[in-house]
């Protein structure tokens, strides 16, 4: 087995500093699946690096058996150093920026050098890390129904999802040049884990996230076989049900939030999620569900104004 760290440059800064990219490797040297795993692709989203550090320290006392594990655990050190979700010299987002362009701003030269190292590995998989609200439980995030002939390719990525123990859920929102996206346009199945809260290393969620890997490294067979896979709570309650992701309703009004469910919860169809208040202490209005499903999670702030993503739901 060989393991490797090493750096991938992204550019020199004006006081000719280098600005790099981490880049960790495991070799089994045997043929066998390819799997990578990103994260920090914004920069306030530190969980992911985490998890991918205690999977490579997994991995290095228990062994690789086949194939080869890659990961670039700080895709957006510059936004990382400022606690920002940007790429905060340029204020874009690296995450819309794939696949990239070496001639491009300077999120696309970023985005072009990562997408080009993972794609010149035929990867088998690509699992992309992220943090949710700050109160919010873990989920499988697939992307918005592709046209018909990328459908075997989402497939897969589906079974994937089924085979981490979170809640699959799939995006309504047509977010073009995500990394995952992009990955799946060019034949490569590519899955996004949402485990839990920005800004601070949550150790519960960090440990959801190793274990729904791991979970994926087994199935592949690239480890020995975990014994009971990990489930969490919330999933054996859908029996393998794909949700859909939902933000509505959203607020009409402005004022202070008071949440009525929490993440995790299931709801039924006009279930009162939040009231909101206006600075009296009026009942200015009350967010009923639309449909039957499952807190993902609510928002980091109790103020609202009209049109504010209050929370998020997994729809049945």
């Amino acid at each position: 087995m060989k393991i490797k760290y090493s750096f991938l440059k992204i550019l020199t800064g004006s006081d000719l500093s280098r600005r790099r990219l981490p880049i960790m490797q495991i070799e089994s040297g045997r043929r066998g699946p390819v799997l990578w795993i990103t994260a920090c692709g914004h920069g306030d989203e530190v969980g992911g690096m985490v998890i991918i550090q205690e999977i490579f320290k997994k991995i290095r006392k228990t062994g690789l058996l086949r194939g080869k594990l890659f990961a670039f655990p700080l895709m957006n050190p510059i936004g990382f150093e400022m606690g920002s979700r940007q790429v905060s010299f340029s204020m874009e987002d690296l995450n819309r920026s794939f696949p990239g362009n070496s001639s491009g701003s300077l999120a696309e030269r970023i985005a072009e050098k990562i997408f080009t190292s993972i794609t010149a590995t035929n990867p088998t998989l690509v699992i992309d890390l992220h943090n949710d609200w700050m109160k919010s439980i873990p989920y499988a995030l697939l992307d918005i129904k592709p046209p018909d002939h990328l459908i075997p390719i989402c497939q897969k990525t589906a079974d994937y999802g089924q085979s981490t123990g979170f809640l699959v859920v799939q995006d309504t929102d047509d977010l073009h040049h995500t990394l995952s996206r992009s990955l799946i346009h060019e034949g490569i199945p590519a899955l996004t884990l949402e485990v839990g809260e920005s800004f601070v290393v949550n150790e519960k969620n960090v440990d959801y996230g190793v274990k729904a890997i791991l979970n994926v490294l087994s199935t592949l067979g690239m480890i020995e076989p975990v014994g009971e896979m990990f489930c969490h709570t919330v999933t054996a309650k859908y029996d393998g049900q794909i949700l859909k992701f939902s933000s509505a309703p959203v607020s009409s009004s402005s004022g202070i939030i008071r949440f009525l469910v929490k993440p995790g919860d299931i709801l039924k169809k006009d279930q009162p999620v939040a009231r909101i208040y206006n600075a009296f202490g009026k009942l200015q209005e009350t967010l009923l569900t639309q449909q039957k499903g499952i807190v993902l999670g609510h928002a980091d702030s109790s103020v609202a104004y009209p049109g504010a993503s209050i929370m998020a739901f997994g729809i049945l």
